[in-house]
């Protein structure tokens, strides 16, 4: 059996980026897979943390299907058909993108700007489908009202869950004309701005005998939030404090405030980096169109970015399972 011996080299080449390539790969390509596994490690931690507070808060945490159920220009309820979409949007802009790289290999200019270009509109429609996502959850669906013990009512009337516009009849008040110096009101509720008050929808709800009250709290072998009786919910609703439209950094309607905070942050940094590659992809299209790869015989800078995008489209599908399935 033969030894193996490391033998010292003085041959400088070996790591210079001149000779022998360190596992055959670029310098370029080599400081993308550097950045790709920092950046690995740094959607590792944060959906960590996710997976950590939401077994935590289990009993009050915001049920997915309730919360991601609307579709542009349609009104109505659609659990999850919309981020459907967007992934399915990710996912073929990945396909687009190998092609954009195959396409370079075998250097056809055309069709490498081509792909790149469909690759940068799937792109922009994921970024404004996300945008759109946030304005929704921000709005909010129906409206809520927080309790002195920091719970989170909803309504339900026949078993369906029904929004604040649809029991409470009185002339909606817009709180920010109650500004002044004198008392500085702003906000209704410790940080949301309502348009109604606590003690409109005390009334209205008294009113209505065929509203319940729908908690927080999910029931663990229903995997459902819990529904409580009349009597149950004229109690609760006596110790409404504030009134919660939409979700925030501090309050949210559908339930845990720090669901809203983790799904703002690591959604809007996930959204930063598709951002960057359509800006990326951008770059190199022009490129591409111009001539530039084509006269250096080489399209590598292709594969670079659709590295990035590969990745990027990657960490979707973890968030994606992480927020939206699990």
């Amino acid at each position: 059996m033969e030894a193996n011996i490391a033998v010292n080299s003085d041959k400088k080449e070996t790591w210079s980026g001149g000779g022998v390539r360190p596992f055959g790969a670029s310098y370029g390509k080599m400081m993308m897979w550097f950045f790709i596994l920092s950046d690995a490690l740094t959607f590792s931690g944060f959906l960590a943390a996710y997976g950590l507070t939401r077994f935590k808060f289990i009993d009050s945490w915001p049920i997915a299907d309730e919360v991601f159920t609307h579709i542009p220009f349609f009104h109505g309820n659609y659990p999850m058909i919309y981020v459907a979409f967007m992934t399915f949007i990710l996912i073929v802009s990945s396909v687009t993108m190998v092609l954009a790289v195959d396409a370079g290999h075998h250097m056809k200019q055309k069709k490498v700007a081509g792909y790149l270009f469909v690759t940068i509109v799937f792109g922009l429609i994921f970024v404004g489908s996300q945008a759109w996502e946030w304005k929704t959850f921000i709005n909010g669906s129906y409206g809520a009202v927080k309790t002195s013990d920091n719970h989170i009512l909803q309504f339900v009337k026949d078993g369906h869950q029904v929004a604040l516009a649809d029991f409470v009849h009185g002339d909606r008040q817009d709180v920010r004309e109650q500004h002044t110096n004198k008392n500085g009101l702003w906000f209704e509720g410790e940080g949301t701005i309502s348009q109604y008050s606590v003690a409109q929808v005390q009334e209205a709800f008294k009113n209505d005998p065929s509203l319940l009250i729908k908690t927080e709290r999910i029931n663990p072998e229903t995997k459902q939030k819990i529904v409580l009786s009349r009597e149950e919910s004229l109690a609760q609703m006596a110790k409404a404090t504030g009134v919660v439209e939409g979700a925030n950094l501090i309050q949210n309607e559908y339930g845990n405030p720090i669901f809203a905070d983790f799904f703002f942050f690591i959604t809007g940094f996930h959204g930063f980096h598709v951002f960057s590659g359509i800006v990326f992809n951008f770059i190199i299209f022009l490129n591409v169109v111009l001539g530039t790869y084509e006269r250096r015989g080489s399209y590598e800078m292709v594969e670079k970015v659709g590295l990035y995008w590969h990745f990027v489209d990657l960490v979707w599908v973890f968030v994606f399972t992480f927020f939206y399935l699990v």
